[in-house]
């Protein structure tokens, strides 16, 4: 395990979910997703159980262990469960147990929440479907599209079908997003180390995640844009080597400050 992985694996995470506005059959792989980036010390659905339209979320709820949070509809066209989260997550930042929550609902109701969480220091990971409104995503540190979230728990035989062809330079914007992180990233040599690149495009836009392209990894679509060079460099310390990646534009403009092999998984 990296110092990075342990760091993420270490983070206290509170995973409030807006039952109303999300679907329970996606429950798992959510899970899954948010064990990347923490551990979930708190798991909490809010809705109205006594109504029928939740009857779904039961065996999830029990299966996984998350706290079901009883909110009534005081009013038909209101809804008291975006108020009740608020005001939880509200109470569980006031603790100062947490380093991060991860707040899962379309629902652009939640955006101040997202912001007042992160002035306070802490982490924001949304979680919700690509209809989510551009400002609740742009208040989160990082933006997990459920969408990408199907499909997790296949087979690992099973290979994703790439929205972008391996040799076709049509998203300019795509091309351009990451020519402008690795030339941010990288050293006088141009070549950067993909993690970092990961790292400044997630800042410039949470939602970004190359499942959206229909690829696992961040290297494998920067390679299918066939737009830029994969190496692996082995740091002098003798810990794991780590991905480095460059613009072809710039190869040949410098000498490589250090030796590294040919691209491998990452």
């Amino acid at each position: 395990m990296t110092d990075e992985n342990a760091v993420a694996s270490a983070a206290k995470l509170a995973v409030l979910i807006d039952a109303d506005n999300a679907k329970p059959s996606v429950v798992e792989e959510l899970l899954a997703e948010v064990a990347k980036y923490g551990t979930a010390h708190v798991k909490r659905a809010y809705g109205d159980w006594t109504g029928t339209h939740l009857k779904g979320w039961k065996d999830r709820l029990l299966a996984q262990s998350i706290q079901p949070m009883q909110q009534f509809a005081y009013t038909i066209g209101k809804n008291a469960t975006d108020a009740a989260m608020v005001i939880d997550a509200m109470d569980l930042l006031y603790t100062g147990r947490f380093d991060g929550f991860c707040i899962v609902s379309s629902d652009s109701d939640f955006t101040r929440l997202a912001s007042r969480i992160r002035e306070s220091g802490l982490i924001v990971y949304g979680f919700g479907e690509h209809k989510t409104p551009k400002p609740f995503v742009a208040a989160c540190d990082k933006f997990i599209y459920i969408e990408n979230l199907k499909g997790a728990t296949t087979p690992a035989t099973a290979k994703p079908t790439p929205r972008l062809p391996a040799a076709d330079p049509h998203d300019a914007a795509l091309v351009d997003l990451l020519r402008r992180a690795v030339e941010a990233a990288s050293d006088d040599d141009g070549w950067a180390r993909l993690a970092d690149v990961g790292n400044i495009i997630t800042k410039q836009r949470p939602d970004f995640d190359a499942r959206t392209y229909g690829y696992t990894k961040l290297s494998d679509l920067i390679a299918a844009t066939t737009a830029f060079e994969l190496k692996r460099r082995a740091p002098a310390d003798g810990k794991p080597a780590v991905l480095y990646a460059r613009d072809k534009a710039r190869a040949g403009t410098g000498t490589d400050g250090a030796a590294g092999t040919e691209q491998g998984d990452a």
